[in-house]
């Protein structure tokens, strides 16, 4: 049950209690003023009667009558005193009674009291329409203001979640000075405290990066003046091991920079993309081919993603991996354990690897692949089939524009 309809359903019952309470109050106070004025006109009614009663002149008066009242009849035999009484059961509708004893004789006067009851039947009418009126608006306004409200709540949320996605620019509109703006100004806060964070993290990573580049540099140069041997195998794969992770760490934190990275577009061959991209990544990779496709794209950056997904594949799935081509649509799938549920919720992490297998490395391959395809307009999703393994696919589709990151 959403807000809007919540707020309704409270709003109407709110409004329907007050509207019932209201209507009984009135009709109480309308019917007891009623009564009391009839009352009094029978008892004037009877003090006349009583008065030529006892001049032997017929007043009107009724002489123990015996549709009388029980109740009225008891108490002015009781007491010497003129006493009133609402018969409502009478067969010709409500009557007002007033009797007194006179010589132990009962005198009583009748006032017909039906219009009395017809205008509080009316009355009564009048305040269930409005009862019904009242709850209909309060349960309109209800509904606008929680629409209104749920929108706000809805919009701030959606900008949480673009936060939480990576857009770090996106901004709840600020305005007003309730419980919502608050929480959309803390929202705007905690955002800027996180692009502070995350800016100053890219300065660091990239400035330790630039430092670690020419010493890296300088231990390439010095293994290759080493004498053959295992010694200097295992020397050279650790430095190579390092120099790629600096050159990663450096393409992300180019990459986390709007406008410095830009794309080229010129039609290439998809398939031919794939075919290089899997002999790059190296390992056994079968590429299939559906439909050939041809697309205006960055061709360095295509292949860049995919000899990261296909690597990525070897490193972390299970053989066999197969490059599908299907037009500008590209699959990457291995038969290992699969993606993590939370790189499937919140796509890959940066130093926060899958770890489905050997190799856990540094989490910025799958890292690279996203922001390259952000720079070139095209989407990476990942998925664990139904039949095992894993599946990510690079969907390089005409009309998605290059991005300006």
């Amino acid at each position: 049950m959403g807000l809007p309809l919540k707020a309704a359903l409270l709003v109407a019952g709110t409004a329907a209690v007050i509207a019932t309470l209201f209507a009984l109050l009135v009709h109480q106070r309308v019917e007891a003023h009623q009564i009391e004025n009839a009352a009094e006109a029978a008892d004037r009614k009877l003090v006349g009667a009583v008065e030529d009663y006892l001049t032997g002149v017929d007043g009107g008066a009724l002489i123990d009558p015996p549709d009388l009242p029980t109740e009225l009849r008891s108490t002015v035999r009781a007491s010497a005193v003129r006493a009133t009484f609402l018969q409502t059961s009478a067969a010709g509708g409500p009557v007002m009674w007033a009797a007194v004893q006179k010589d132990g004789t009962v005198l009583a006067v009748q006032v017909s009291f039906a219009a009395q009851q017809r205008s509080l039947t009316e009355l009564d009418y009048v305040l269930l329409g409005s009862g019904v009126v009242v709850t209909a608006l309060g349960s309109l306004v209800g509904i606008v203001t929680a629409v209104a409200t749920g929108r706000r709540i809805t919009a701030s949320a959606r900008v949480a979640r673009r936060i939480a996605d990576g857009d770090i620019g996106a901004r709840v509109r600020a305005g007003g000075k309730d419980e919502i703006s608050q929480l959309g100004s803390a929202i705007n806060t905690m955002a800027d405290a996180l692009a502070a964070r995350l800016e100053a993290e890219r300065r660091v990573t990239a400035d330790i990066a630039h430092e670690l580049r020419t010493p890296v540099a300088g231990l390439v140069a010095a293994v290759g003046l080493l004498p053959p041997g295992r010694p200097t195998e295992l020397v050279d794969a650790g430095v190579s091991t390092l120099r790629r992770v600096v050159e990663d760490v450096l393409e992300v934190a180019r990459l986390d920079v709007p406008g410095v990275e830009q794309a080229t577009r010129e039609p290439v061959s998809v398939n031919e993309l794939a075919g290089r991209a899997s002999a790059l990544a190296g390992g056994t990779t079968e590429v299939l081919v559906g439909v050939d496709g041809v697309v205006e794209t960055d061709p360095r950056r295509v292949e860049r993603i995919l000899v990261n997904l296909v690597a990525n594949a070897h490193r972390h799935g299970g053989p066999p991996v197969r490059v599908e081509v299907d037009g500008a649509v590209v699959h990457v799938t291995d038969q290992g354990p699969g993606f993590p549920h939370e790189l499937l919720t919140h796509g890959p992490r940066r130093f926060q690897t899958t770890a489905r297998g050997r190799g856990a490395g540094v989490g910025l391959g799958l890292t690279i692949a996203i922001g390259q395809a952000r720079v070139l307009g095209a989407e990476v999703r990942f998925a664990n089939p139904p039949e095992g393994g894993a599946r990510v696919t690079l969907d390089l589709s005409p009309g998605r524009p290059l991005s300006d990151h």
